[in-house]
């Protein structure tokens, strides 16, 4: 595994490589455009964080492997940068304490955050380079007039990843480059395949990279050595909003908000988690129209522009990568905070999830859901 020495020759991009498709097209498109380009793949993990007999798609010894493959064919330098600290306490220690205390983490958004960008933009700094680039479908534009950049949606509506960059600020996008916001992924592809680029069929990964069995409970308690009379893992009772007992849950950590299948009771009409209530060790089930609020209340909001302090917009807001904006009125607060009113009531967050506010392609902010 190669690092940086003294000899480490500066290039205009450090290309973050996962060893899939996307960030291989993206690094091939810069060094057709005359960026002078080295291929960097971070060191997130190791076996040991995974449980035995389990393989993750995403940081593999494969994924080194066609990433240093890609930028042998492409002529240009690979090297690997270890990680590992810094991914365990900012995403895999930060997804196990939001469980325990009965929220809904979003790790990939913690990932972006502080290791895609946060911890290669410090690397790039150090090194004296202009730019970190990725494979993200996302786009960076420049308002000319208000001297800011703006983090906008891909072109490609179907791979917009925009929702999960929010954390981005105006110095990252000033040193940020989003090769693929303009292509599809069956573009992509196929400038992969004419190239001859090994991993031009790869699929992609959607599990949690360190849980690629989707078990998080069972992570998260081998991880922090907990026992089932550990908060958040011990039985108790499931009630209605009215705390009519219903009946047991398995501990609190097993579900999470808007969950309907897996509940264990059974009813004439279906029934959903609608709160935690970890102070009581109670799980609140409701029915559909019980979900449903015009308010959310957001922490460690992050505004693109860097500009805080009582602004109201009316926006489109994102509560979930993969849901439809909605309508809503943002208030942001100079505290980090906002207030989202909806115009017309939503399905409410699970506290840990992450809401994105936009104005028409453009990100105005984005933020964590607190507890109600």
């Amino acid at each position: 595994m190669a690092d940086l020495t003294n000899n480490f020759h500066v290039a205009d991009v450090l290309s973050a490589m996962s060893g899939g498709v996307d960030s291989s097209v993206a690094t091939k498109l810069l060094i057709d455009e005359g960026f002078d380009v080295i291929g960097v793949t971070m060191k997130l993990f190791g076996n040991s964080l995974i449980s035995y007999g389990q393989e993750s798609r995403c940081c593999s010894l494969e994924d080194f492997d066609d990433a240093k493959k890609v930028c042998r064919k492409l002529g240009i330098n690979h090297y690997v940068f270890n990680m590992k600290a810094n991914f365990l306490d900012n995403v895999v220690e930060r997804f196990c304490d939001s469980y325990i205390s009965g929220e809904t983490p979003n790790p990939c958004i913690d990932c972006n955050r502080h290791l895609k960008f946060g911890a290669l933009q410090q690397r790039r700094r150090e090194l004296g380079a202009r730019y970190v680039a990725t494979g993200h479908y996302a786009r960076i534009g420049f308002d000319e007039a208000a001297g800011k950049y703006r983090l906008l949606r891909a072109a490609d509506a179907a791979k917009d990843q925009s929702y999960v960059l929010y954390n981005l600020t105006q110095d990252d996008l000033a040193h940020m480059l989003f090769p693929l916001g303009d292509l599809t992924k069956p573009q992509v592809r196929e400038i992969a395949r004419e190239q001859g680029l090994i991993n031009a069929e790869k699929s992609e990964s959607q599990d949690i990279c360190f849980i690629p069995d989707g078990d998080y409970a069972t992570f998260i308690k081998e991880h922090r050595d907990l026992d089932d009379g550990a908060p958040s893992f011990r039985e108790g009772d499931i009630v209605d909003a009215t705390g009519k007992k219903l009946g047991v849950h398995r501990g609190l950590i097993h579900y999470t908000i808007g969950q309907r299948k897996g509940i264990g009771l059974a009813s004439s009409k279906p029934l959903y988690v609608i709160k935690k209530d970890a102070m009581r060790n109670e799980l609140v089930v409701g029915h559909s129209e019980e979900l449903l609020t015009d308010e959310v209340r957001l922490r460690d909001v992050n505004v693109i522009s860097g500009d805080y302090g009582g602004s109201v917009y009316h926006a489109d807001v994102k509560i979930g990568y993969r849901s439809n904006a909605a309508s809503a009125e943002v208030t942001i607060l100079a505290d980090r905070t906002a207030i989202i009113h909806f115009d017309e009531a939503q399905v409410c967050m699970a506290p840990g999830q992450s809401a994105v506010a936009y104005i028409g392609d453009e990100v105005l902010c984005g933020g964590v859901a607190t507890q109600a």
